[in-house]
This record gives structure tokens, C-alpha cells and sequence, in this order.
């Protein structure tokens, strides 16, 4: 029985959604980007499978899935070590539906460009048997704003061409909640505890995809769950791209944050609506653009929330709420405004 190729095969009622993407040697078609829902939930499979083990609640695999949406054919994935890597490969099972590979914390990104050379090697000597085989990176904030940042900074030096997306739960989460470069301003961590000596970490956020885009790479982006369309529509731009692309996806941690399972969308749309986390792409030639809420925000101010809306619905956050701290608040309102600012002053779509 021939093998039957995942393109010729939309879901069909009563049939798992689920399946490896297997492709036909010589299949040259590309997958088109579907951004209507009822669409989306007829035709198009995740490349995560059910079964894994990340917590209830993780906004990681919500992430994997959006992306998978938006991939166009034969896809390899890269997965630094980390929350993703460890809960969907416990040996010997995998809940992944393409080929994939895991290395360790900081290399990723050196991964990728071996693998990204070795398809272009392929292809220059007639071996290749699709059009395109694109490489995509998932690693958390561990791997890429601390251990993984040389490899990652080479890769995009070199220009190897691949989609590295970011997926920051803002903390080491799998090893026991430690805190990262990607860790906000005051956040409580098992490293950076609240008390009368520390009011949680100290240091702000490193701005990681403003380091990318001082890279010069073809496409950098932020993206949320939450706001799916958006964060789709940037993967595919970053997978067609030619040369690295980068995306900073936020990606809340339950434990990590102290927050209910069912507010992990919750916490990205206020994420977006407080300015904490704006949304925006860049590319050589545009530069700065503001996407979806945050352009909206950008045109009406008044949409804009306080940092408060943010913040109080996670236990990390809970020590600046009190009275004799209202200080702190005050301090990481006024560091989120002149980011934003900073951010409308450079965007080419705020308004004047």
C-alpha cells in the first residue's frame, strides 16, 4: 500500500486529528497558511501529538501547536533542553508528529546550523528530494537569553537559514523555578526569594529580541498565545524568510508564575493590553512595526492598562501589591512606560 502524504489528506469527521506528517519523496507542493478557525480545525494537524506531560495549564504546547499551523511542508525541529524537551520525549515515547531533534542548552542554535548546511548540502548535490526542508528551533528563556545566546548569536552572524522561536516562561522552570535573564524585575524565584533582604530579582529583563534585531537577520518578531493570528501569520513569515528569523513568543508557567490553569491566556492578552509585552515585527526594511492589540493600543492610549492588571493575578508578583511596597510598583510602571514609549518612537506605523 502506497504511503499516503499528510496534503492529500484533509480530516475526515470521526477521524483522529493527530498524525505524522509524512511526505512523499518528490512532493513540491507547500502547504498554504489556513487563518480561518472552522478551516484551521478541518485541515490542518499540530506537529505535537497528545499524551505529553507538561503540566496543565503550560502555554508551551499551545505555542507548539499555533506554529506547526503555519508550517508550509517538511519541517525538522530543533529543541534545546528544556520544560518542552523533557515532558514530550520520556523515553521511549515522543509526542512529536515530525522529525526532531533535542541537544543541550546551549547549542540549539549550532544544531540547527548543522542541519540547515547539511539540507543545503543535499540540495546542491541533487539529494534533496522536496523543495523546501525548513528547520525550526523551540527553546525556552534558559537556552537563549543565558546558555544559548553565543550559539545563537553565531548562527545569526552566519545567516543560517532557520526560525528560532523563543517560547520565555521567564525562568528555569524545569530544574525548580530558578531565575533567568529572561525573569522580570521583581519577580519571586527559588534564586531570588522575597523577604526583608530581597524584594525578588533585582535586575530587569534582558531585551533579547532587540539583541536579534541589532543582528541585522532577516525577520524578527513578539508573539502570544493569546493572540493567535498574529503569532501564526509571523511563523510563516519567519519559516519564508531567507536567512535566520527569530521570535519572542510569551509563555506563561503556572508554577513558575503562581497562577490558576485556566488564566494561561488570560496572563498574555494582559501581557499585551498592560504594554508589558508588546507586539510588534521588524525587518531590515521596514523596521519596527507594532502588530494586532499593541497597534491598536498605540492608536487609542486609552486601551492601555495598568501594570497592576498584569501582576495581580500571579503569586510571583503578589509581594508588590502590599502597601509598603506600592514604591516597587511604582518604579516597574515607570520602567514599562518608557519602553513603550521607546518602542512608539521607533515603530514606523505609530502614530505622530
Amino acid at each position: 500500500m502506497p504511503a499516503q502524504t499528510l496534503p492529500q489528506i484533509p480530516i475526515k469527521k470521526g477521524e483522529p486529528a493527530y498524525k505524522l506528517w509524512i511526505f512523499e519523496p518528490g512532493w513540491k507542493g507547500e502547504l498554504p497558511l489556513i487563518l480561518n478557525l472552522r478551516q484551521m480545525a478541518e485541515q490542518k494537524r499540530p506537529a505535537i501529538l497528545p499524551g505529553h506531560r507538561l503540566c496543565a495549564g503550560c502555554a508551551a504546547p499551545i505555542i507548539v501547536k499555533l506554529a506547526s499551523f503555519a508550517f508550509r511542508g517538511p519541517t525538522i525541529v530543533v529543541n534545546a533542553t528544556g520544560c518542552l524537551e523533557v515532558a514530550t520525549t520520556i523515553f521511549p515515547y515522543t509526542s512529536w508528529a515530525v522529525p526532531w531533534i533535542h541537544n543541550a542548552f546551549e547549542n540549539s542554535a549550532a544544531t540547527a546550523s548543522g542541519v540547515e548546511s547539511a539540507i543545503k548540502a543535499f540540495k546542491k548535490t541533487g539529494r534533496l528530494q522536496w523543495d523546501h526542508v525548513d528547520v525550526v528551533v523551540f527553546a525556552g528563556d534558559g537556552g537563549t537569553f543565558d546558555i544559548g545566546l553565543q550559539s545563537l548569536s553565531g548562527a545569526a552572524e552566519r545567516g543560517h537559514d532557520f526560525l528560532y522561536i523563543l517560547y520565555d516562561n521567564e525562568a528555569y522552570m524545569n530544574t525548580g523555578i530558578q531565575r533567568s535573564g529572561g525573569t522580570p524585575k521583581y519577580a519571586w524565584t527559588t534564586t531570588s526569594p522575597v523577604g526583608t533582604v530581597l524584594p525578588g530579582k533585582t535586575q530587569n529583563k534582558k531585551p533579547i529580541a532587540d539583541i536579534m534585531v541589532a543582528h541585522r537577520i532577516p525577520y524578527v518578531a513578539t508573539a502570544t498565545p493569546a493572540h493567535w493570528l498574529d503569532f501564526i501569520k509571523k511563523v510563516r513569515k519567519g519559516i519564508e524568510v531567507n536567512g535566520p528569523a527569530f521570535i519572542h513568543a510569551l509563555s506563561s508557567c503556572d508554577r513558575g508564575w503562581r497562577h490558576d490553569t485556566s488564566l494561561t491566556i488570560e496572563i498574555s492578552r494582559r501581557a499585551v493590553d498592560t504594554c508589558y509585552f508588546p507586539l510588534w515585527e521588524w525587518t531590515p526594511k521596514t523596521g519596527y512595526l507594532l502588530t494586532d492589540r499593541s497597534l491598536a493600543i498605540a492608536r487609542n492610549p486609552k486601551l492601555k492598562q495598568p501594570i497592576e492588571k498584569f501582576l495581580e493575578i500571579q503569586g510571583r508578583f503578589r509581594h508588590l501589591l502590599k502597601p509598603e511596597n506600592r514604591h516597587l510598583l511604582r518604579e516597574l510602571q515607570e520602567y514599562v512606560d518608557s519602553v513603550w514609549e521607546d518602542l512608539l518612537n521607533r515603530a514606523a506605523n505609530a502614530p505622530r
